[in-house]
């Protein structure tokens, strides 16, 4: 049996969370929670997307983001606009307001990983990051063929 400790999606889920859990910790003084920092930061990167289309993007059911939107716009950091030609389409916007936070966002997250890979040579950071893209490339290709076969099974 093999030991949790040597178990790859064990230590990626622990590194994940713990990652997680300092940024929180580092981000403390912008009174915004680590979700509510996730949302602007990639909503920056998608500006006018449709409120499904970042629930996709981050993983989560709408009605959470529906939640964190909720209360990102009572702060005044977003704006949801009407679609230019469906009014039924409510387009994210980030506001003036929230541009500077990002800056902010954005450094606690770069020292966050710099703090994970303390005493991490180069080199060896280099080779992390290509291990981890290959594993993802390689969980896309065999994912998107069983996703194609469960659509035109349901169709």
């Amino acid at each position: 049996m093999e030991l949790p400790e040597r178990n790859l999606g064990f230590l990626l889920h622990d590194v994940a969370r713990l990652m997680r859990k300092r940024f929180e910790q580092n981000a403390r003084g912008l009174g915004l929670t680590r979700s509510q920092c996730q949302v602007l930061a990639h909503l920056a990167r998608n500006e006018g997307i449709q409120q499904s289309g970042l629930a996709d993007i981050l993983e989560v059911e709408p009605i959470t983001l529906t939640r964190l939107l909720d209360r990102l716009e009572e702060a005044g950091f977003v704006e949801r606009r009407a679609h230019a030609t469906d009014r039924r389409i409510r387009q994210l916007y980030l506001t003036d307001k929230a541009h500077p936070l990002l800056a902010d966002i954005f450094t606690i997250g770069a020292a966050t990983r710099g703090e994970a890979l303390e005493g991490v040579a180069e080199e060896d950071r280099d080779r992390l990051f290509a291990l981890l893209s290959s594993m993802k490339a390689n969980l896309l290709a065999k994912a998107a063929p069983a996703a194609a076969e469960r659509s035109t099974s349901n169709g």
